[in-house]
């Protein structure tokens, strides 16, 4: 049910000074505090128990190899305690009607089965709890309990019960001091007014198993780019200690394969993704950077490298000439694992020389392109937007309103409209906030 103090909330809201942000990624919370810091109230709606989004899961960024959760966590508290950001996590937008000036925006609450109001994050409930499942913010590779937090910062910290997984025996209800925790609460909907909406919804990773003769499942010392990055990072599930799945053991050469699921007519993705190369060489310099002691050789096997962004090419030269990463062009055409120590035998041919390759690698790590998240189709129906053939959010024009897309008052960022990097996602967010907020001060009416 909703409480006392959340219907004052939201009573307070009028049209006339609230926008509602669908996604809570690094494009989502810089619109929000945007708007936030212009006066005017802001529903941040996120479907996952905490913001962040894919940052929140990366060690480093390109191209300065800076700590990402340095850059993010700092953010995440800005946007929880901003006195005018609403944060509704676990939470979905399931409908929309009115129009620019005049929205109401339908939200579903989904049970958390904790008391955002009891709840200290204290964590006492997660040793009594008996049932353990792959943590999907550790790409499977880690695990949590029914009763969990995604990560370290999550933000709200709050835990949420994983109603699928949970068994109901009630030792997480036993263990809290606070009683916050009631596995009787049931999801609600409620409607929220909204002068203006932006869609932040990022993005998801194309399946890698999609090409099943890369290995990917097939052998355990190939993994894809995103469980790379939980396993060099300090939060992740080995402590960031990278190491070989097959037999914990650090590898002494590693290979990163670009373009998996990018510029592919064949897979439907005919488009480049933008963020592959940076962050698959990044990646690469990772490896000598972390352990430069342990990994003789780091490798890059790529159809071509754009390096469009500002200090993007410096970067990729660095990686050649300072760490020795060595790059050969050409396509894999198939691995294979050797069955002796579990190495995976990368064939492929270097088109530079025309020679054909058969290389040993100790890791292979596949390096997938952006697609527009599974949930997007339901919210883009539900919103009313218009697609391109690629799945992303059309716009009204490209070159003089990018992120104004064609239903008016509903404005488009980050990764939801391309594939972008984090700081273009960051300026998309900002850009998306000031047309909102242009939208609210005119009560709807956007081009004289």
């Amino acid at each position: 049910m909703t409480t006392a103090e959340e219907v004052s909330i939201f009573d307070q809201l009028s049209p006339s000074n609230t926008a509602v942000v669908i996604g809570g990624g690094v494009a989502g919370m810089q619109a929000s505090l945007d708007l936030a810091n212009q006066g005017m109230k802001v529903v941040l709606v996120e479907r996952t128990p905490s913001i962040g989004g894919v940052m929140a899961m990366l060690d480093k960024t390109f191209p300065t190899l800076d700590c990402s959760a340095c850059i993010l966590t700092p953010r995440l508290s800005e946007v929880a305690r901003h006195p005018n950001i609403e944060l509704l996590t676990y939470s979905e937008v399931t409908g929309l009607t009115g129009e620019a000036g005049n929205f109401t925006v339908k939200i579903l609450r989904k049970a958390r089965k904790v008391s955002e109001e009891k709840c200290s994050g204290c964590d006492d409930c997660v040793p009594s709890c008996p049932i353990e499942v792959p943590n999907e913010f550790d790409q499977g590779l880690g695990f949590r309990k029914a009763i969990y937090i995604a990560f370290p910062q999550n933000t709200p910290l709050i835990y949420t019960i994983d109603e699928e997984n949970c068994i109901k025996c009630e030792m997480c209800v036993k263990s809290c001091e606070r009683e916050a925790i009631d596995l009787s609460a049931e999801s609600e909907e409620i409607e929220v007014p909204a002068g203006a909406i932006v869609v932040a919804t990022g993005y998801q990773l194309f399946d890698v198993s999609k090409y099943p003769r890369l290995g990917y499942t097939q052998y355990k010392n190939v993994i894809n780019g995103l469980e790379y990055e939980r396993l060099i990072n300090a939060s992740g599930p080995t402590g960031g200690k990278l190491m070989r799945l097959s037999d914990g053991r650090i590898p002494k050469s590693i290979a990163f394969v670009q373009c998996i699921g990018a510029r592919d007519v064949s897979k439907d993705v005919p488009n480049c993704s933008r963020i592959c190369c940076m962050y698959g060489i990044k990646n690469a310099v990772m490896a000598k950077e972390l352990l430069p002691d342990y990994v003789e050789r780091s490798t890059v096997y790529y159809a071509d490298i754009r390096a469009f962004g500002k200090g993007f090419e410096e970067f990729y030269s660095m990686a050649k000439t300072r760490f020795r990463i060595e790059f050969i062009r050409g396509r894999v055409g198939e691995v294979v694992e050797n069955p002796d120590n579990g190495n995976i035998v990368v064939r492929v041919e270097n088109t530079e020389t025309g020679k054909f390759l058969e290389e040993e690698q100790e890791m292979l790590v596949l390096c997938p392109g952006v697609l527009p998240p599974e949930c997007f189709a339901s919210i883009a129906a539900n919103l009313g937007l218009e697609t391109d053939t690629d799945g992303y959010v059309s716009v009204k024009d490209a070159t003089t309103n990018p992120v104004d897309t064609t239903v008016p008052g509903v404005y488009v960022c980050g990764c939801a409209e391309s594939p972008k990097d984090i700081p273009d996602s960051v300026a998309a967010g900002s850009a998306a906030a000031m047309r909102a907020s242009i939208c609210i001060a005119r009560g709807g009416v956007i081009d004289e």
